[in-house]
This record gives structure tokens, C-alpha cells and sequence, in this order.
């Protein structure tokens, strides 16, 4: 069982359950504040990596040569040797460390790449930079959630892998999208100007980086977790049959849209296309939402004073029954998430930005939601 599952399991219902913290919140040794894609403290100048099991950064003495260190001893623990990833220096700047000698010199996360962009390519380094870093967070976050994280050398027939390309002249464009446990990327959404461009093109309320390592890894996972388990038939009841033919519904729904009810049943019009883009999309809300209020937590925001009147989710929105233990905890960690990203978007608002979340939760949403929330929960 997952340390994250142990949380959901034995926390009392009102609490806001949690995963172990992902280095996005942290002091080091000298109290300096440290936060996840740092490789050194700013303030002492100790070098610092993060251990992808712990979610921790931590403090690093150099050994021998520049890949092999010590953990920086504490009170209660003596000083471990460790690998950093051979990735720290270049363009990625990477600053996990190896945490299984099967990676050889590379950490778990830039051992998922099967293909990286072309680095002679002006201004793919810097590209290239920018994806690793989006990529390192879900990897971190799915490794918290205790999904099984493996790449393809581990596990041929469904271990995870990343192709991450960029158009060269002459060639094809990038599509970013999912197929038999590899997920491709187009670097060039890491360039702000060219994700804007494309974002207003496809008239989309929200389009980052790390939203697309997010929505494509629900396929992925959708194809782990789902697809041969006994997930299968309650994921069709909610979500609809995927066995509907897909290209077509993505062509139907391009062509003519969503209904103009969508918002009842779907989180994004493009939810709205096939039940496949349905659960990818709520799977990555859901990692949107539990990521960023377990931050907020970490933080030291205490949501539930927020000065806001919002009528509340209850049980009866989840169909469920009002002793269900795990919906409860469900209901506290999502009305938490209203009132965090309502205050989140007015402060967006007086600053002249779009909302950080353009999205309304409803009822039929967050039973998928809540769907998703326990297949990864019972994992």
C-alpha cells in the first residue's frame, strides 16, 4: 500500500488528506527556504538533490567525483552515499538523484526519455530544459501518488516512456499525444509565445506545459489501470463505452462542438469528444487540484478560514451515502480546492491575468472525478 493510500485510509473524514510533501516547500540545513528544481541553496551554497522516494531535497556533501555524494547527516541519521543524475549539468540542469542502479547514471524521471529534440537546433536546449522541468513534477507527483513509474527497459510490454521532439524543417509537425505507453511531446509548448498562439487557435480557457504531461500520462494510465481490470464496466457506465470509434469523435467534435450542456456532465469541452479525452481530462484535474492544494497545505494556508460563502459539495452530488468514509474525505479535499482556486483566480484577477482556474466543477464532473480519485486511491 502507498504512503498516499495510507492517508486517504486513516485520516479522520474532515481532514484534507495528504501525500507526502515534493520538495516544493522546504528549508535547508541552514533554514534557508529551498523549493523543488533547486540544485543549490542560494544562501549557504550546499549543494542539494532531490530523492524522488522521499519527495525530499536534500542537503549533499561532495565524495570522490562530481556524480557521487553524501547525504548531508543529520541528528538522527548518518551520512548516504548517492548518485546525482548525470543530467545536472547541460542544458537540464537536473537535480534528482539516481535512486536505483538500474538507471545507470540517469534518475528515474530522464530515464523515461526514448527520444530527445535535436539539440543543434537553435533554441532547442533551452526548450528541451523547460519540458524536463514539467516532467519532472508529474514524474514527482505520480511517484507520491504510488503509481507504478517504470520506463521501458523496466517493463517492455508497459512501462512508461517519453518522446520529446520538436518540428525540424521538411519533417512533419509534432503532435503531442499518447500510443501503447509512449507519450509524445512537442517542445515548442514550452516557447510561451507558440503555446498562446496555439491556446487562442483552439479556443482553450487553459493550456500549459505541464497540463499536457498531466492529461496525456491519463491515457497512459487509463491503459494500466483500467482497461483490464474490474474498473472496466463501472469507468463505462459513468464515462460512456471507449470503444466508440475515436477518430470519428474527434472529428464530430471539431467539426460541430460540444452540446451546449456539456458543462453538466464534462470538466473541458474537449472532455466532451470521446469517454478516452474524458478521463484524461479529469485525471489531470485531478492532479492539477490534489498538487496544488497539498502545496497551499505545505505553505501553511489554512483554506478553510478563507472569508468566501460557497455552497459546499455533499454526498448526495456524489450519489453516495452519508457514512461513506472515503467520500467524505473526497468532499473535503474538493470543497477546500473551490475555495483555494476562487481566491487563486480574483488574485489573478487584480493583477490583469486570466483566471488560474477557468473551470467550474458540477455535479457530473466530480462523480468522474470521484471515480478517478479511487482508482488511484485502491491502487
Amino acid at each position: 500500500m502507498s504512503y498516499f493510500t495510507q492517508l486517504l485510509r486513516n485520516q479522520e473524514p474532515g481532514q484534507l488528506f495528504r501525500y507526502h510533501p515534493n520538495g516544493h516547500v522546504q528549508r535547508c540545513g541552514c533554514g534557508q527556504a529551498i523549493f523543488f528544481h533547486n540544485t543549490r541553496c542560494l544562501a549557504c551554497g550546499s549543494e542539494l538533490g532531490y530523492h524522488p522516494q522521499l519527495g525530499l531535497l536534500l542537503n549533499l556533501t561532495a565524495q570522490s567525483d562530481d556524480q557521487h555524494w553524501l547525504i548531508r547527516p543529520t541528528e538522527n541519521s548518518e551520512p548516504q552515499p548517492v548518485k546525482r543524475c548525470s543530467n545536472l549539468h547541460g542544458p537540464l540542469q537536473c537535480n534528482w538523484l539516481v535512486s536505483d542502479p538500474e538507471h545507470g547514471d540517469l534518475c528515474q524521471a530522464c530515464a523515461l526519455n526514448l527520444l530527445i529534440p535535436n539539440l543543434e537546433q537553435p533554441g532547442s536546449p533551452e526548450l528541451w530544459r523547460e519540458t524536463e522541468e514539467a516532467k519532472r513534477r508529474l514524474v514527482a507527483q505520480l511517484i507520491m501518488l504510488g503509481l507504478p513509474v517504470l520506463n521501458r527497459e523496466q517493463d517492455p510490454q508497459r512501462g512508461l516512456g517519453f518522446k520529446l521532439m520538436r518540428q525540424q524543417a521538411g519533417d512533419e509537425p509534432v503532435m503531442t499525444g499518447h500510443m501503447n505507453g509512449v507519450i509524445t511531446i512537442n517542445v515548442a509548448e514550452a516557447d510561451p509565445a507558440y503555446r498562446e498562439q496555439v491556446r487562442q487557435n483552439m479556443a482553450e480557457h487553459y493550456r500549459t506545459l505541464l497540463g499536457h504531461f498531466r492529461h496525456e500520462s491519463g491515457h497512459y494510465y487509463w491503459d494500466r489501470l483500467v482497461r483490464d481490470s474490474d474498473w472496466l464496466q463501472p469507468y463505462r457506465d459513468l464515462f460512456g463505452d471507449e470503444r466508440r470509434d475515436y477518430q470519428q469523435a474527434l472529428s464530430n467534435h471539431y467539426q460541430y462542438g460540444p452540446s451546449l450542456d456539456w458543462q453538466s456532465n464534462f470538466i473541458s469541452h474537449y472532455a466532451a469528444s470521446h469517454p478516452w479525452e474524458d478521463w484524461a481530462e479529469t485525471w489531470a484535474h485531478y492532479l492539477h487540484m490534489t498538487d496544488t492544494l497539498n502545496v497551499a497545505l505545505d505553505f501553511g494556508i489554512q483554506v478553510d478560514r478563507l472569508e468566501l460563502a460557497l455552497t459546499p459539495f455533499t454526498h448526495a452530488d456524489l450519489n453516495c451515502s452519508a457514512d461513506n468514509a472515503e467520500a467524505e474525505r473526497f468532499l473535503a479535499f474538493v470543497n477546500r480546492w473551490v475555495m483555494l482556486s476562487s481566491v487563486l483566480n480574483v488574485l489573478a484577477r487584480t493583477m490583469g491575468q486570466a483566471d488560474i482556474y477557468p473551470f467550474v466543477l458540477t455535479p457530473g464532473s466530480l462523480r468522474k472525478m470521484y471515480f478517478v480519485h479511487r482508482v488511484i486511491a485502491h491502487y
